[in-house]
């Protein structure tokens, strides 16, 4: 008894110092799955006010030297979303829609384009996927609260785990949750590109009468109706598996583009989007011949874009990511012609 006595001690304070030295990592641990739990919830918040709160407003949208205002008015009925966004600079534009049918007028031609809504994502409906989606490839950090367009927010940043991807830094309204602010920024903290209410008011009245009324009255407009069609990229021949975590696939479209000799046949452009939740790649295949293009690579503020030739074709591959990411992506493009 007297010789176990001290080893069970020995064994105890062991036992204790391991305690006490897991402890703070320990808290850390629980510390993170807070955060990651309030970021995750809070980045659901700014989908859902994006698609169900009545709000009105002007925002402002920066990419590069290039900066563009515009009104909003978007209201959530019983008879689905409807949504007024015009521009207040440069050349006169409308934009009118319900739920997914969007009708674009352009005064200055008379010209009205009809077609469905693609992007789901347009400010202030930033987030295309879940919290818990976009977290898997961006650390989040709540930095407290602030103040956008005389409204109080909530600041979160989220960090890319690789180099694949920008910062992203936004401003949810404290209420609703709306996304009063957005900012893109670089490795060492430059904006590239942001969007952000100068006035909103969240929980107006739905007034979609309006709206509802421009759609209709397209009457002595010329009406366009772009031809889009799904198409299988994949059945065609084409392998685009880049290895980067986060991103896949979300939609595959081919666009008949006019070619510039009037008597020849439209030219197919197909287009493979993905997407991380936050950030988006467009892949873009065109055909070289009769297509004039030059290989090179470019950006404006936070979008980036590459065109390379490969075989017959030419690749187009754009995005808010670094030049590299698209590098990656144009590298893993494969093409193995279908019997």
């Amino acid at each position: 008894m007297g010789a176990a006595a001290p080893r069970q001690w020995a064994a105890w304070l062991l036992f204790a110092a391991a305690m006490f030295s897991l402890s703070p990592q320990a808290a850390r641990a629980d510390s993170d799955a807070g955060a990651r739990q309030q970021a995750g919830a809070l980045l659901d918040r700014i989908q859902d006010a994006a698609r169900h709160e009545n709000y009105e407003g002007v925002f402002v949208f920066q990419h590069g030297n290039f900066v563009q205002s515009s009104r909003i008015a978007h209201y959530f009925t019983h008879d689905g979303e409807f949504e007024s966004v015009e521009s207040l600079d440069g050349q006169p534009r409308k934009l009118l829609r319900h739920d997914d049918d969007l009708y674009t007028f352009v005064p200055d031609r008379h010209l009205c384009v009809v077609e469905k809504r693609l992007n789901k994502d347009s400010f202030p409906a930033l987030i295309s996927e879940s919290g818990a989606q976009v977290l898997s490839v961006y650390d989040p950090k709540m930095l407290g609260a602030d103040r956008v367009a005389g409204l109080d927010a909530q600041v979160i940043e989220l960090d890319p785990k690789d180099a694949f991807r920008f910062t992203y830094k936004l401003w949810a309204e404290a209420k609703s949750g709306l996304l009063l602010r957005v900012q893109t920024l670089d490795t060492s903290g430059q904006v590239l590109a942001q969007a952000a209410f100068t006035q909103v008011r969240v929980g107006v009245p739905p007034q979609k009468a309006g709206i509802a009324a421009g759609i209709r009255g397209t009457h002595g407009w010329t009406l366009v109706r772009p031809p889009v069609s799904p198409v299988d990229m994949q059945a065609q021949g084409w392998r685009m598996a880049p290895d980067i975590p986060g991103f896949h696939p979300i939609r595959e479209l081919r666009r008949l583009m006019a070619a510039r000799d009037p008597q020849a046949a439209p030219i197919p452009v197909d287009q493979a989007v993905f997407s991380d939740g936050l950030s988006t790649i467009s892949v873009f295949v065109e055909p070289a011949e009769g297509n004039s293009r030059k290989e090179g690579a470019g950006s404006t503020g936070a979008t980036h874009v590459l065109v390379t030739r490969y075989r017959d074709y030419w690749i187009t591959v754009l995005g808010e990511v670094p030049q590299a990411t698209l590098q990656r992506f144009a590298s893993a493009i494969e093409y193995k012609a279908t019997k």
